[in-house]
């Protein structure tokens, strides 16, 4: 039996609209993120923070925001200097807070983003900041071609209320081209070192991804004949890991539903969403239809006990 595993989903099917490539900088106020961190977050994030997985947050943030970009470099502006030495990382020290209301981080931040928009280093630029005296340039960028996205938390999500609540931040997020959202207790754990436990995305994004995932391989394992159901159901429970060319079909089958590849901590939820599948107890067809030709339904065993996937 043919099987086409590479049927493109519909467009009701993607979560984001245009998907969107390119080169992009970060700039951080590195006082705003600690702030956001705190926002929701259980545990607290204290002055002194870890920068060393922020790349690879962002990265994955912008890529659940339909942003298939090349994050090359973070400028890091605070007013401390934390002795780290990272690479593709940047740090800009300006004034405290305190000392100056933001002025020097206005012009730095502020500068850089003009420099990068003149010379059209990159196509996108990613801002983490609430301050909305930054729109006359974020303005000023995007007239010179540059996309320029705004880092935010989970209550971008709910306009109306931040126009309620926060009034000069809902302006400057309004202004930017994309809403970057991070999960608050990603963004706590990363710069406490800590392995992010949300993947950088919010509750409901995992939960709709999970629903994706599992719609995805129920689907396929309807198709697969039974002879091939049993080889697999038999390989999972005498491996860790995941059939090569079952994992290549379903990792295709998701970039076809999202329209973008799976970050690690996705693929290793599928594996697991995979081995949560092939354990169900199967319902034939015509059992569940009244077993209208008369055949008597097949015994439904209890789902083997597979060992959990390690594969990364």
């Amino acid at each position: 039996m043919k099987r086409d595993y590479f049927s493109p989903g519909t467009s009701s099917d993607r979560r984001f609209g245009e998907h969107r490539s390119g080169t992009c900088m970060a700039l951080i106020d590195g006082r705003f993120l600690i702030w956001m961190a705190q926002q929701g977050a259980v545990g607290a994030t204290g002055e002194s923070v870890n920068r060393q997985g922020l790349l690879s947050l962002l990265s994955q943030a912008l890529l659940h925001a339909g942003l298939d970009v090349d994050l090359r470099r973070i400028y890091w502006y605070s007013d401390r200097s934390d002795g780290l030495i990272i690479d593709d990382q940047i740090v800009r020290l300006v004034q405290t807070h305190d000392a100056d209301g933001g002025a020097s981080l206005l012009r730095s931040l502020g500068h850089d983003l003009k420099q990068l928009a003149e010379h059209h280093a990159c196509d996108h630029v990613l801002v983490a900041s609430d301050d909305e005296r930054f729109l006359a340039t974020i303005d000023e960028a995007q007239l010179s071609g540059v996309s320029v996205h705004l880092l935010a938390d989970e209550s971008a999500r709910n306009m109306p209320q931040m126009v309620r609540t926060d009034p000069g931040w809902a302006r400057l997020l309004a202004q930017g081209d994309r809403r970057v959202v991070v999960n608050s207790q990603a963004l706590a754990d990363m710069l406490q070192g800590k392995l992010p436990t949300g993947m950088g995305l919010a509750l409901e994004d995992v939960e709709e991804l999970r629903k994706s995932m599992h719609e995805v391989i129920t689907a396929w394992w309807a198709d697969e004949p039974e002879d091939l159901r049993e080889d697999l159901r038999d390989a999972l429970q005498i491996s860790r890991g995941i059939p090569q060319e079952v994992d290549r079909q379903l990792l295709l089958r998701m970039r076809q539903r999202l329209a973008r590849a799976l970050s690690l901590p996705e693929k290793k939820m599928l594996r697991e969403t995979l081995r949560s599948v092939v354990a169900e107890p199967s319902v034939p067809s015509s059992a569940a239809a009244g077993s209208p030709s008369g055949s008597t339904p097949a015994t439904i065993l209890p789902g083997p006990d597979f060992p959990p996937d390690s594969d990364a």
